[in-house]
């Protein structure tokens, strides 16, 4: 089954005696344009996101009948912590992590990153206090600009005028 829009999300969406089937997925696979998994009672799943922007999230529902309802569930994995005590250190700390031009999460006042030994270590030595953790990343931080259109078709991204070739 083809997937190119999301169905809503559990929280919005009455699924009456529906049975929920999950789609696990790693952090990283939510933002992928094309995917394919299978959800935990084995239907195939193909997500076929072209419109720009489009993210999955924890909870999305991607397909619904009378019978089931495809629920995504993003897996917890290892991660980097960190709390910072000032605005001043989350400044410092989202800026030198994204200066490395690596994801970044900010979830109940903390900073999270995909656990890696090197920057765990030097964040440690440049006293940011660390703490590894086995938890979900749900809330990623959009570090650059979301390619756009202007009216009259100038600008945009590369992909969105490639799709307009084939229009």
């Amino acid at each position: 089954m083809i997937i190119e829009q999301k169905a809503g999300t559990l929280q919005d969406t009455s699924i009456g005696s529906r049975t929920i089937d999950y789609l696990r997925l790693e952090w990283f696979e939510t933002s992928k344009r094309v995917l394919r998994r299978k959800t935990d009672s084995g239907r195939e799943i193909a997500i076929r996101f072209f419109k720009e922007g489009q993210r999955l999230n924890q909870d999305d529902i991607v397909f619904m009948d009378d019978q089931a309802v495809v629920v995504v569930d993003i897996k917890p994995c290892d991660a980097i912590e960190v709390s910072p005590k000032s605005l001043l250190e989350m400044g410092t700390v989202c800026y030198e992590i994204g200066n490395k031009h690596l994801p970044l999460f900010i979830q109940d006042d903390m900073v999270l990153i995909p656990f890696e030994d090197p920057i765990y270590k030097w964040l440690d030595a440049k006293g940011f206090n660390p703490k590894k953790v086995h938890t979900r990343l749900l809330n990623l931080l959009n570090s650059t600009v979301q390619p756009h259109t202007h009216p009259l078709g100038i600008g945009g991204s590369l992909f969105s005028k490639i799709m307009g070739l084939n229009g």
